[in-house]
């Protein structure tokens, strides 16, 4: 016997969705500032994009400037300049990936491994406190330790060895990007991984430990298994950024001597914007371009994710 269901009209569907914000409708009133700040600073402004298809004029302004269609886009693809910063973004990004991706994750596993509490909350405090520190800050200690006047340089002087110039260097310049990212960021990511260690079940160490495991054994096979969603999601958000990023850091380190090795689209954009004569509908196809390939990576490597087993970003929702 087939039951018929009564088919819901558009207005009842409307109807019961007002009532369920109502009924949790204090849920949704402290979703609410969060929801505005959005609308006004992340969704407004994406109308501003149309700049990359108009030439600008000031006393027209964005809406009132003259179409121009693709040609800012064309002149991009054929400005030399704009393809070597591409592949110095790449460059710099995937090796990062490679080496601080990573760094939470060991800092993470080897903090949950210590026994003594008190200890532990020591080290996560002087390893998270970099974090807060502005990149001016870190940019002059940076500088301060590795100039040729500096304390490495000292030291080394004093050990009869001759000086280096670190940061005249290209060779040194992407290291100690690398070496300051983690220092910097490293402590902080790791409560993210600290808190999904947390959730693992206890009760798996017990049965490990029950069973004979050595000690890297439950680190390996349940620590890291169990963070696993979590280090994905992660790698996910970090594609999604790869195209940019890192122009306060490149800002505060970089010098004359080092300027091409350190020209990412970042510093391409400040430099065709802010050092020469302004081209705004220039600048923004540059960034219109970075947000198009970070929304393409993203995409495809949540997809990736979804595939070998992971939940993605929208928890495997279809």
């Amino acid at each position: 016997m087939k039951v018929q269901t009564r088919a819901i009209s558009p207005y009842e569907k409307k109807r019961n969705l007002w009532k369920e914000i109502f009924k949790n409708k204090e849920i949704y009133l402290l979703a609410l500032p969060a929801v505005i700040w959005y609308i006004v600073f992340s969704y407004m402004p994406m109308g501003g994009l149309t700049l990359a298809f108009k030439s600008f004029k000031a006393k027209l302004g964005i809406w009132g400037s003259p179409w121009v269609g693709w040609t800012h886009f064309e002149s991009l693809f054929q400005d030399p300049a704009f393809a070597r910063s591409v592949g110095i973004t790449l460059w710099i990004n995937l090796v990062e990936l490679l080496l601080c991706f990573p760094a939470p994750i060991l800092l993470a596993l080897m903090l949950n491994e210590l026994r003594l509490g008190r200890y532990k909350k020591i080290l996560q405090t002087v390893f998270t406190f970099p974090h807060f520190l502005s990149w001016v800050i870190i940019g002059s200690i940076v500088k301060n330790l590795f100039s040729i006047d500096g304390v490495i340089n000292g030291l080394m002087a004093g050990l009869g060895m001759g000086k280096v110039s670190f940061l005249g260097n290209k060779d040194f310049f992407r290291p100690l990007l690398y070496c300051s990212e983690i220092w910097k960021e490293a402590g902080w990511s790791s409560i993210i991984y600290l808190a999904a260690i947390s959730g693992v079940d206890p009760e798996l160490y017990e049965v490990a430990e029950f069973d004979g495991a050595t000690r890297s054994q439950p680190i390996i096979h349940i620590t890291l298994t169990g963070v696993m969603p979590t280090i994905a999601i992660m790698l996910v958000l970090q594609m999604g950024g790869i195209m940019g990023g890192h122009f306060d850091q490149i800002y505060n380190l970089q010098n004359d001597v080092i300027a091409s090795a350190a020209e990412t689209l970042n510093m391409y954009i400040y430099r065709i914007t802010f050092q020469r004569t302004p081209n705004y509908g220039f600048s923004t196809a540059v960034s219109l371009f970075c947000s198009v390939i970070n929304m393409l990576l993203l995409l495809f490597t949540n997809k990736q994710a979804e595939r070998f087993g992971g939940v993605g970003l929208m928890g495997g929702i279809k």
